[in-house]
């Protein structure tokens, strides 16, 4: 699949040659009354007059597709309503259309940016984003699926090996333009990573597994990568994490990544800690059999760990320092299993007495945060898909956000608000951690039922006590269920423009960063 930016007037248009011409069109726009005199309006005039004759409202979604268009050298051409052009209407436009199409066989398409649409960079962006989204194809364990280069028959071809994808907008010339188009392919290459790997099923996604994507993305100049066994982890003192893993035949893996930019020698890092429980049956205190395949996605925060790294490769910039930990295991329930009421030492020396073996994930990750303070971090963000409750609070569109550093939580919140990857702040009041009081260790790993999310970032929090320290719990954001199961890549949009925002270089694209993208799918 090829992504590309071009220069395009409403009056270039015209003479554009493409199988598909999408415009963007706001609700406004159709009110404007275009000037006939200027060579621009002629297509202004076409859109305007092919609307009110089908009754057309471009509300947000809403398509309306010409064949053999007069005016215009494209063989079609599909208005797209956007609405009042706000930012979450666009990228639902965009990704439901893309979704629509995506079956019908065009090789190339372009998606034009209506004059009338206002914040340009941030709206070619989000369509970028959906485009890439809604034209995601999972492939791995459906060879079915695959092109099969012998074949002749003539079958509609598979979406992502031959079609180019062309945004076209009058300003695409302008450096902020062509940063913002930078940014969207390498963020859109890092969830699609995170994609892939949360919805690959645990046997095609082990330990050792995502040990080896840290390896690839190690062979980049500016990564550096160390993937630790159970031997190390031992000699580290991770006996939390430890425990976690003895119940299963996969080893685990201690994953650390780190990103130095060339003007970040001497900068503090953020460090990300991302949960990698690559299957989770709960360990003794087993799930309920209903929709325990979903527990492959238990990975995810790992998953968009991943995502942030492949896309800090692709976007290469300067100034940042970014370190990534990832503690992945399975959590099975064999006979060398935890059990509930066994006390483990962490690698902080707190003892913890596990009560409930399905709240691992946090006994992976206190192990983990412990570990991040060796880097002398200016701020800790741990992403895990670690509690029911944080569905039941939030719903599947805000992430959970926990921090004891209102800078860093204010940071996080408007990183999501700007990348349309929401979160929603929760409380830590003291009293929270109540409920984990143990009579036979430091701390138990669980409460009771009540405030599940909170107890569970109360939990957390002890080991985070030396830095500025975030929690982002995403078991409602990660995936999708039902008719559309899927990973979603989330955070990595939320952590990169965080990360970006943080950036001083990143308004100048590297070399390394390309103004077209091929999308190999594996």
């Amino acid at each position: 699949m090829n992504f590309d930016l071009k220069t395009l007037s409403h009056s270039g248009a015209l003479t554009h040659k493409s199988d598909l011409l999408v415009v963007l069109q706001k609700s406004t726009a159709q009110k404007q009354s275009p000037q006939k005199s200027t060579s621009i309006s002629v297509l202004s005039q076409y859109l305007s007059e092919i609307q009110k004759e089908e009754g057309f409202d471009p509300k947000p979604g809403k398509t309306l597709l010409i064949l053999k268009p007069q005016p215009l050298q494209s063989k079609r051409l599909m208005v797209l309503g956007v609405g009042e052009g706000r930012p979450s209407d666009i990228r639902k436009s965009v990704l439901s259309a893309f979704k629509s199409i995506k079956s019908l066989g065009y090789k190339e398409i372009t998606l034009l940016l209506d004059e009338s649409i206002s914040e340009k960079e941030r709206a070619l962006k989000l369509s970028v984003l959906a485009v890439s989204d809604a034209l995601y194809l999972y492939t791995k364990t459906k060879p079915s699926a695959k092109p099969d280069k012998d074949s002749k028959s003539k079958s509609t071809p598979l979406l992502g090996t031959d079609l180019s994808v062309t945004f076209a907008m009058a300003e695409a010339k302008t450096a902020s333009v062509k940063n913002a188009f930078t940014q969207a392919l390498a963020l859109s290459e890092g969830i699609e990573l995170a994609k892939e790997w949360g919805n690959r099923p645990a046997n095609h996604a082990t330990p050792t597994h995502l040990g080896n994507v840290a390896i690839n993305l190690g062979k980049h100049p500016d990564i550096k990568v160390n993937v630790m066994g159970p031997k190390e982890v031992e000699k580290l003192g991770m006996g939390s994490f430890l425990s976690v893993a003895q119940g299963s035949a996969e080893p685990l893996r201690f994953i650390t990544l780190e990103y130095r930019g060339a003007r970040a020698k001497s900068s503090d890092p953020v460090v990300l800690v991302g949960k990698g429980i690559t299957f989770d049956t709960g360990g003794i205190s087993i799930k309920p059999g209903a929709g325990m395949d979903e527990m492959k996605f238990d990975m995810c925060g790992a998953a968009s760990v991943l995502g942030v790294f492949k896309s800090l490769s692709v976007l290469r910039p300067s100034d940042l320092h970014v370190v990534g930990l990832i503690p992945t295991c399975e959590n099975m329930p064999d006979g060398h299993a935890i059990k509930p009421g066994d006390v483990v030492t962490s690698m902080s020396g707190q003892t913890i007495e596990i009560l409930n073996t399905d709240a691992e994930g946090r006994l992976i990750l206190c192990d983990a945060l412990t570990y991040a303070k060796r880097f002398k971090p200016k701020a800790v963000i741990d992403i895990a898909t670690l509690t029911g409750a944080c569905v039941i609070a939030l719903g599947h569109l805000r992430s959970g956000l926990f921090s004891n550093n209102d800078e860093l939580a204010n940071a996080l919140e408007k990183a999501g608000e700007a990348s349309l990857d929401t979160c929603w702040r929760m409380p830590l009041d003291d009293e929270y951690a109540e409920a984990l009081k143990s009579n036979f260790a430091d701390v138990a790993n669980v409460g009771d039922r009540a405030a599940g999310s909170v107890t569970a970032a109360k939990f957390l929090q002890r080991f985070a006590n030396d830095f500025a320290w975030a929690h982002l719990d995403i078991a409602g954001t990660a995936w999708n269920s039902g008719a559309a199961k899927g990973s979603t890549g989330r955070p990595v949009g939320l952590l990169m423009e965080y990360l970006l925002s943080h950036s001083h270089s990143h308004s100048t694209p590297s070399k390394a960063a390309r103004p077209s993208v091929k999308s190999a799918r594996k």
